[in-house]
């Protein structure tokens, strides 16, 4: 019998449960994980996990939904949109990056595996809107009368998926985090200050669309 079924409160157990769950999850992927396969990992018997998670399906959906709480609630932290907008973008992209970099396991179950199943692709697209809608945010707090035709959302979505791609790369490895932070801020930066005029003074022209920006 697996150890460690001494009585807890049932919120621990749950965050237990969890946790177990996610470490196997971002291992074996959401189709190749047995219940026993959590129920070992987190020392408790399968029966109990039964208990708490009535199946796999139900169980990853918490694992979801608890991940991407974390995940959105600990960037959205670190950001105050007083700061000037480049050290907004600074500050938003290195604590979504360092969030990944620090909770790997977590961005697998999130992103890979979530992705990879029909059965989930609702939540992700939530989840994937709440990170648009934050970052369509500070996209609007950081820019000084922008054209009138400026499409922060679809900006947003841009910027979401090319930071998804990065994230990717550094949750397994392939990527140096300050590595991937400075190319994306340098990235950003760029594509929000927009192209200088084709004529006239260069440094000119890229001081006209930085006044666009504050800071």
């Amino acid at each position: 019998m697996a150890g460690g079924t001494k009585r807890l409160p049932r919120a621990v157990r749950e965050q237990q449960m969890l946790d177990a769950a996610v470490q196997i999850f971002s291992v074996n992927g959401y189709h190749e994980t047995s219940m026993d396969a959590i129920a070992a990992q987190a020392q408790i018997s399968k029966p109990m996990l039964y208990l708490y998670y009535g199946s796999k399906e139900e169980l990853f959906a918490a694992c979801l939904d608890r991940e991407l709480g974390r995940f959105v609630d600990d960037v959205r932290s670190r950001i105050d949109f007083k700061q000037s907008p480049k050290d907004l973008l600074r500050t938003a992209v290195l604590a979504f990056l360092n969030y990944i970099d620090a909770n790997r396991a977590s961005w697998m179950v999130l992103y890979s595996q979530a992705t990879s199943s029909q059965a989930f692709a609702h939540t992700v697209r939530e989840g994937r809107e709440r990170i648009i809608d934050l970052v369509g945010r500070l996209l609007r707090s950081g820019t000084r009368n922008p054209e009138p035709d400026t499409d922060f959302d679809m900006m947003a979505v841009a910027l979401v998926g090319a930071g998804e791609a990065v994230a990717s790369r550094v949750s397994t490895g392939d990527a140096d985090v300050n590595e991937a932070a400075e190319l994306m801020i340098n990235l950003f930066w760029r594509g929000l200050k927009g192209t200088p005029a084709e004529h006239g003074d260069g440094l000119h022209a890229e001081q006209t669309q930085s006044d666009r920006i504050r800071g």
